[in-house]
């Protein structure tokens, strides 16, 4: 194994950043090969392109004649851009994505053949569902799921097959994937957002979640990420001391981007403008090989989507150039995981942002309301939303080097902090003149004074407002977005609607103007949220024991996360919404605490094969040098040899003390292991795995790294942190 390291180092060294030509402006190419408005317009008949239009903005059906037309201007849009197949591209809750081609040739007999694709072909077919999650919704001689069409998500070219974004369901209707349920959250959001905006403006018939997400990564040279079998199996060094240059000197983030990072993101992102993905941002992050790129925010659906496609085409793109993109939240101890960021806010179709505040003292109460109803909602259902993010991967970025803890709290700065103070001191009831002048003129009505300068500062906030949207900090680098947005989007509909019962019942009960009405409620939800606002440092003890004291949630790992997802009152949020049934609650919640038991299952069994097939063998090879040189000692000095052999018999103990450390804490690990597979309740199993096997990999990973420093170098088997992290 050594010599694979070293000739993966020797490789990797001789690598040359390929040459990428961009002969077109991006602006050119932007959305060439998405099947968009104005592919539609080129390939569709009028009465299928407005089908389709009133599809994605009135959420109306598609007649099945005219889906045909459709399906005809796809295939030929699609075989003109070299489109040989075509897929149904779904998002099953495995965490990646699906697709089954099938080409569009079909024989006709006699030595003839055309290329078809009907309307049924688009709007339905039938994978076979029995080997994908479905947490007990079907058996498996019940195999059927269908795929049906996502008008609202724009078809895509990617190579040669025409990709169809779809949801994926259960024959007997439940949802199997990530889009069902958001699609249905993002129309309770719209529903409910419109009623409130009526309050300030009659126009409004629409409100759109959008989502702008931030992809952070790391770059490996993909012949040291092959030497590596944790990285090839698990997507993280399972064990490596550190290097004794990590990140400590800042000197990665935003520096120059090396020149085999730049080919990369140039290809990267010439593919995504073809695709019609907006990616604007790049740089290097603050690991070492670590980087970012971000969009521009989207439509939310849109840009789960766009997020879902992207992270295929990373290691797609990262293959042509030697690279292996890791996309775990922690692939490496000691330095900076990766997350992604998540940008929400809400957005009417009369073109205002709900979380921006405007020219005129009623925009800004329109801001305040959703604001302030933003913060409400979290504060009532923060533990369905750290369930929404909780992985045992992200569980282990999650207060750990600039990430936000597992405690979700809403920072939205010191000036805001003041506007809501003054709010709260709100008369009950009828304001007087003055109080409503004072209000609306010096409150209200400055609010886009006090939040120029005011931008966010606060890093260890797992939910902060940055001037004109939410950032969801918590979100790991390789989850699909659609979890925490349709946990997001619920909490907000559910909100929203409490907001408009209780300020139409002042209205109409108390005979309160539409204003005074509000900022009664919204006076109300100040002193009720509280507890979920926090300024300070989200790493610090201190806030540990003031969250338990606000009796806010410290969810450290997944099983405990994720209890929140089947407990009455989520499962009565998402019926209650018709986002998600009970059936469905429950089958993600088996479903996420099965992946997690496995995902450990797997680190446990690479972890015992290379401590025990790797790193013993390496040591105990060392080893027998060690002793030989003392043999050796002791024929040319006799009796005198300990003096000269000391340090190398001291070297030998403790080598066999970490080598039987090692083993001991293996066999541990894997009794543990049986014993925790014999465990049928999956809460119970998982908290087996969480509590007593896992905690047994550090005991492993501490003797192997203690090693990796005692053995001869030219011996150790596998590639080390400084070789993955700064061979550029």
């Amino acid at each position: 194994m050594s010599t694979l390291r070293f000739h993966a180092i020797k490789e990797s060294l001789t690598r040359k950043p390929l040459e990428i030509k961009e002969t077109e402006r991006r602006s050119e190419i932007f959305g060439a090969n998405v099947f968009n408005e104005v592919s539609m317009r080129q390939y569709l008949t009028k009465e299928a392109y407005m089908s389709v239009m009133d599809a994605i903005n009135k959420g109306t059906k598609i007649d099945r004649v005219v889906a045909d037309h459709i399906s005809t201007g796809m295939k030929e849009w699609a075989i003109s851009k070299g489109a040989t197949h075509y897929t149904h591209w779904f998002q099953p809750l495995t965490g990646t994505t699906a697709e089954k081609h099938d080409a569009f040739f079909e024989p006709l007999g006699g030595g003839q053949a055309i290329e078809k694709f009907g309307g049924g072909q688009l709007v339905q077919q039938e994978p076979d569902a029995s080997s994908f999650p479905n947490g007990g919704i079907r058996n498996t001689f019940e195999a059927r799921g269908y795929t049906a069409w996502d008008p609202t998500s724009p078809a895509f070219i990617y190579g040669t097959t025409l990709c169809i974004p779809t949801v994926f369901v259960a024959y007997t209707g439940e949802a199997l994937d990530y889009k069902t349920p958001l699609l249905r959250a993002l129309q309770a959001v719209d529903n409910a957002a419109v009623d409130v905006c009526k309050y300030f403006d009659k126009n409004v018939k629409k409100v759109n979640a959008s989502l702008g997400w931030e992809q952070e990564y790391f770059l490996i040279d993909s012949g040291l990420a092959a030497s590596r079998p944790d990285i090839v199996l698990t997507g993280r060094t399972l064990l490596g001391h550190s290097s004794a240059k990590g990140q400590q000197l800042d000197d990665h983030y935003f520096g120059t981007i090396p020149n085999r990072a730049m080919a990369y993101m140039r290809d990267l992102e010439h593919e995504c403008m073809l695709l019609g993905i907006p990616v604007k941002t790049r740089h290097n992050e603050v690991a070492p090989n670590q980087f970012e790129l971000a969009p521009i925010y989207d439509e939310a659906n849109l840009a789960v989507d766009h997020n879902s496609l992207l992270m295929d085409v990373m290691g797609k793109i990262a293959e042509r150039h030697n690279f292996k993109v890791l996309l775990h939240e922690k692939p490496f101890a000691g330095v900076n995981g990766s997350g992604k960021h998540n940008n929400w806010s809400l957005g009417t179709d009369t073109g205002v942002n709900l979380l921006s505040p405007g020219k005129t003292p009623m925009s800004n109460l329109q801001f305040l309301t959703f604001f302030i109803n933003t913060i409400k909602a979290v504060n009532d259902n923060e533990e369905l939303l750290r369930a929404a993010i909780a992985s045992a991967s992200n569980d282990h970025r999650l207060g750990a080097n600039e990430a936000p803890p597992a405690i979700i709290s809403v920072f939205i700065g010191e000036q805001l902090t003041k506007v809501l103070s003054e709010l709260e001191n709100v008369t009950d009831g009828k304001l007087s003149p003055e109080e409503k002048t004072d209000l609306k003129l010096n409150v209200v009505g400055k609010i886009p004074e006090i939040l120029l300068d005011n931008t966010d500062r606060n890093r260890t906030s797992s939910f902060a407002f940055t001037g004109n949207k939410f950032e969801f900090r918590a979100v790991g680098s390789k989850a699909n977005c659609a979890n925490p947005m349709t946990t997001l989007n619920a909490i907000m509909a559910k909100q929203l609607i409490e907001f408009k019962k209780e300020v139409d019942a002042l209205i109409d009960k108390k005979n309160l103007k539409k204003d005074e009405a509000v900022f009664n409620i919204l006076r109300e939800y100040i002193k009720k949220s509280k507890n979920i606002l926090f300024e300070g440092n989200g790493y610090s003890d201190e806030w540990e024991k003031e969250a338990k004291k606000r009796g806010l949630s410290n969810n450290k790992t997944t099983p405990e996360a994720l209890k929140a997802k089947v407990t009455k009152k989520a499962i009565d949020l998402f019926e209650e919404l018709g986002i998600m049934n009970k059936v469905e609650s429950e089958a993600r919640y088996e479903i996420e605490m099965e992946e997690y038991i496995m995902r450990i299952q797997i680190e446990g069994r690479v972890l015992g094969d290379i401590a025990r097939n790797h790193v013993v063998p390496t040591a105990v090879r060392y080893q027998n040098i060690l002793i030989d040189n003392v043999k050796g000692l002791k024929e040319i000095y006799g009796t005198n040899y300990k003096k000269l052999a000391q340090e190398q018999l001291n070297l030998i103990e403790e080598i066999s003390g970490h080598i039987a450390s090692i083993n001991s804490n293996v066999t541990k690990m894997t009794e543990e292991r049986k014993t925790s597979n014999k465990i049928e309740d999956i809460e119970k199993k998982a908290h087996a795995y969480c509590n007593k096997v896992k905690p047994i990999f550090d005991d492993i990973r501490y003797h192997c790294d203690k090693l990796e420093l005692l053995v001869d170098d030219e011996l150790w088997p596998l590639t080390k942190y400084r070789e993955l992290l700064f061979t550029k």
